[in-house]
């Protein structure tokens, strides 16, 4: 038997080096994992996450609405941005770190040495033993990756939801729309309902096709329920049964009523299911919801918004948020991308509205050259500046920026990991890893 870790940090670091064994699509091994624990996991509630932009947003409503209603809920998202505590929430609170230490200990002693875990494998194995402990109902549970063969598709949820679809991660996914929309239509289950905010034609006919095989109701926002933006950051919600006014809620930028209207139509159909949520709740969940990293502000002087924009659906809500805003002064950007994401796709949705970037790179393997960043701007014209550490880049910026200027921190959740830990006063061994 291994020795169980008595150090946080040193069992957190051997969780992150499984990191070694790469990505690796599939269930068996999460599913062998669970069954050495011996706990029965399949008697738990889910409600199961999977879109391109989003998820974590309409995640985050979920668990703060259903604790406002009394409910017991679990919220596993990935990745974290500062702390590894993040990705496991008990009625909206992170885990605490005793707790953490002993399952990491709990689930390391039932690894199979010759079917080594990764990481993400792991991870779910501890999310789905910590909530079965804690009588979580339900857990609202993220995909990592794609759907059909991430490590979290193993349940039967009461509903499903595919917040949209556009191309990411296509070294993994595919190189085409339809290709990734396969992929997440893995998480629709027999009978159960699906909730979604695509909107391309093909995307929905194909998830209308596998609902039907597997007479599994559709509910799509526009036509069964939407959001509408109204005055003073309000906006108004008209639902499968419900209606709602005046509702606002904590996440910034437009796209967030979206959000908000996916995570509604979810709560209506648990409410169908004896789940329910008064208006009061929701009220109230929605205006205390807490997503960082995401529109977060960090500083008001100057004004400092961390925004982890890590494709170009992702930088093009970025974008039209900060065109809608303020523009009294320039707006200064930090930037770091994975180089493996569609860098030249982020860019041309970020660069026009910038009059000074500074490009920097996160400590991990994946991140793009700040330089080789810089070069990729000269059809935009703007003033760029290289900062190789992220915290160096945020206090360039906060000295170069005046009164009146805006920055910006965006470009991928790492650097935007590493940007937060600075603002808090923590170092980044742990930012977004994983």
């Amino acid at each position: 038997m291994m020795t169980a870790w008595r150090d946080l940090d040193q069992a957190t670091a051997w969780v992150f080096n499984l990191q070694k064994y790469g990505v690796k699509f599939g269930l068996s091994c999460t599913l062998s994992l669970l069954r050495r624990l011996a706990f029965p996991w399949e008697e738990m509630s889910f409600v199961h996450l999977a879109g391109t932009n989003g998820k974590g947003s309409v995640a985050a409503m979920l668990s703060a609405v259903l604790t406002r209603a009394g409910h017991p809920v679990g919220l596993f998202t990935s990745p974290h941005l500062v702390r590894f505590a993040e990705r496991f929430r008990l009625r909206d609170e992170d885990i605490a770190g005793d707790r953490l230490l002993a399952l990491i200990n709990r689930v390391r002693q039932a690894v199979d040495e010759t079917e080594p875990p990764t990481f993400f494998e792991f991870v779910t194995a501890m999310a789905f033993l910590y909530f079965y402990e804690e009588k979580a109902f339900p857990v609202i549970l993220e995909t990592g990756m794609g759907g059909r063969l991430d490590a979290t598709n193993i349940v039967r949820p009461l509903a499903s939801v595919i917040t949209n679809i556009s191309l990411d991660h296509r070294e993994f996914l595919g190189d085409t729309l339809m290709a990734v929309a396969g992929e997440k239509a893995g998480i629709i289950k027999p009978g159960v309902p699906l909730v979604t905010g695509a909107r391309q034609k093909r995307v929905l006919d194909l998830f209308r096709e596998r609902c039907r095989e597997l007479e599994a109701p559709l509910y799509v926002m526009g036509p069964d329920f939407h959001a509408r933006g109204g005055p003073a950051g309000r906006f108004s919600y008209h639902g499968l049964d419900l209606t709602l006014k005046g509702l606002a809620t904590n996440l910034r930028g437009r796209h967030q009523y979206g959000n908000a209207a996916l995570a509604l139509a979810a709560l209506e159909l648990l409410g169908r299911r004896g789940l329910a949520a008064p208006e009061q709740a929701i009220r109230e969940g929605l205006a205390h919801s807490r997503w960082p990293g995401r529109l977060d502000r960090m500083a008001a002087d100057p004004r400092v918004w961390l925004d982890g924009a890590h494709n170009p659906a992702a930088a093009q809500a970025l974008a039209r948020t900060l065109a809608s805003g303020r523009r009294d002064g320039r707006l200064i950007m930090v930037v770091g991308i994975m180089a493996d994401k569609d860098v030249d796709g982020i860019l041309a949705k970020l660069m026009p509205l910038a009059e000074l970037v500074i490009f920097t790179r996160p400590r991990y393997f994946r991140a793009a050259e700040p330089e080789e960043l810089a070069r990729r701007t000269g059809p935009y014209g703007v003033e760029s500046l290289v900062e190789g550490d992220i915290a160096a880049a945020v206090r360039r910026a906060r000295e170069l920026a005046g009164p009146e200027d805006r920055i910006v921190v965006t470009g991928s959740l790492f650097t935007v990991g590493e940007a937060k830990a600075y603002f808090d006063g923590v170092g980044p061994t742990e930012a977004v890893r994983g």
